[in-house]
This record gives C-alpha cells, sequence and structure tokens, in this order.
C-alpha cells in the first residue's frame, strides 16, 4: 500500500518550536496542486534553498519530518530559484515512481485541507489560532480548541469460496472494480458498519467477519479499516442504485480490471487472487 514506505520514515509527532532550515521541505499546494521541482525527468519536494525568499507575510507550519528532515507547509506562494518546478493535480501520487514521495504528498494534502478548513472557529467564526505546544488550533475568542479529526471507514472484501463480490460505484471515473466500503456512523461498532453497508449496498447478510488491516487515506481524511467476511453466493444481489452501477461475483482467476495496491482494496484483492485471503 502506499503509505507502507519502509525503510524511509515519516514521523508526525508534533513540535511547535521548529524553525526552517536550508535543507528543510517545502509543500506548497494551490487550485492546481502540489509545487514539485523536476530535474531531468526526476520529481522531488522543494526544499528552502530552492527559493528566492518567501513572501513577507508567509505563514509556514510544521507537518512531520520525513527521513528526520522537517517539512513545512507553506500558504502565500513562494518565488523559487530557476523555472525547474511544475505544479501537478494532487492524484499524481497514481504515477510517481518514487511511493515515499506520493505517500508524502498525499500526506501532507491531509493536514493542508485540515488547516485550511479550520482558519475560523465553528463556534464564534472568530480567526483561530496554532495551538503551540501540540496539534490543535485554537480560538482566542471563544478558547474552543479544534484537533485533527479523522474518519472511521469500513472496507470490506465479500467472499464465498472462490468468489469475491466486487462492484463499480456510481462515480466511479476509471471503470474499476473495488470493494464495498462506507463511513461508520453515529453508535456503530466496525462490525456492525460492515453489515449495514453490504446490506444497504448489495442487499446481502454477511457472517464471520475478521480484521485484515487498516490504511489512513489523506484524499478522504478517513482511516480505511478493512475486513473480510463472508456471504451466500446464491442469495439475490439488490444493489443500491444512488451508490452501486454493479455488483457481481467474480472467480479467483477470472478478476476483472480492479483498483491497484497502493489502496487497501487493491491489495485485498491480489491476495484473494493468489489465495490468501
Amino acid at each position: 500500500m502506499i503509505n507502507e514506505i519502509s525503510p524511509n520514515i515519516i514521523n508526525v509527532q508534533f513540535s511547535g518550536n521548529k524553525s526552517i532550515s536550508e535543507n528543510d521541505y517545502i509543500l506548497y499546494y494551490n487550485e492546481e496542486g502540489l509545487l514539485w521541482k523536476v530535474i531531468e525527468n526526476e520529481f522531488s519536494i522543494p526544499q528552502k534553498t530552492d527559493f528566492e525568499a518567501f513572501p513577507g507575510n508567509a505563514e509556514a507550519v510544521f507537518l512531520f519530518t520525513f527521513n528526520n528532515i522537517p517539512c513545512f507547509l507553506l500558504r502565500d506562494k513562494p518565488k523559487t530559484k530557476g523555472e525547474n518546478f511544475v505544479f501537478k493535480d494532487i492524484t499524481f501520487f497514481r504515477a510517481m515512481p518514487d511511493k515515499e514521495l506520493a505517500w508524502l504528498s498525499l500526506l501532507g494534502y491531509q493536514f493542508k485541507y485540515w488547516y485550511q478548513s479550520n482558519r475560523y472557529c465553528g463556534k464564534c467564526a472568530a480567526a483561530t489560532l496554532h495551538k503551540t505546544d501540540e496539534r490543535a488550533i485554537v480560538c482566542p475568542s471563544c478558547n474552543t480548541v479544534k484537533y485533527p479529526l479523522i474518519a472511521p471507514a469500513i472496507i470490506v472484501a465479500v467472499i464465498c469460496n472462490h468468489k469475491i463480490l466486487l462492484i463499480r460505484g456510481m462515480e466511479s471515473r476509471v471503470g474499476w472494480h473495488t470493494l464495498i466500503a462506507g463511513y461508520v456512523d453515529f453508535g456503530e461498532t466496525l462490525e456492525q458498519a460492515v453489515k449495514r453497508e453490504v446490506a444497504e449496498e448489495v442487499g446481502l447478510e454477511v457472517k464471520n467477519i475478521r480484521y485484515y488491516k487498516s490504511q489512513p487515506w489523506p484524499l478522504s481524511g478517513s482511516m480505511m479499516i478493512g475486513f473480510v467476511a463472508e456471504a451466500d453466493e446464491n442469495e439475490p444481489i439488490k444493489i443500491d442504485e444512488k451508490e452501486v452501477s454493479e455488483a457481481v461475483w467474480f472467480h479467483r482467476g477470472e478478476l476483472p480490471p480492479f483498483s491497484p495496491s497502493l489502496s487497501i482494496a487493491g491489495e485485498m484483492i491480489e491476495k484473494f487472487e493468489r489465495g490468501e485471503l
């Protein structure tokens, strides 16, 4: 999966006392995507030394370290040295040859979106401040503290003997088949969410639910929690036509195109195909 980048290490432990050094990485996002440095078709994250200067009112926020090098988020566009820089849409991670940089760009995007979404207090609408002792936003007017929120979501490989149930969503842009997934609702356990989502999307009852593994997914601010469950292939499938365009049982060895193993869905489907799930 894309977040598995060993031996490289991203450490998200917060530090409010870091200042930017010349070799630190700078992540700058705008409506076009993330700013990359490109030399001979090799992409890298720009460092402070790659910029002439930062805007006078630039706000640089410490995000995390990548192999012990601090990474900062910059809100205002800096002036680059030379022309070896290009913006790429956030979905460029799918084509990146360096998985660790692809993951770094996605994780930075999640931080950027959270900070951007909390520039004003949701309670009293005052401009917020960054806390210096922890990863949080504080309102100086009403003292409301906002911590990063992660949305738990289940994703489940529904199997029966040597078959797996794959779906295509109504909003699928690439035509891949994938697994049933959905957000956990208030008051639900993860297992209850698995049962509900499968029943809602394809009208089947599942049993023998077992945990697989999890994956953070920054594009939706989610923690994808993977499960395997069993269902009866002889029961009629009743798809939710608002969510699902197709749901079909596929034999191992005859699977259609599916999402790549960058995601937990792709990894689980690949493991089923190899008889490892």
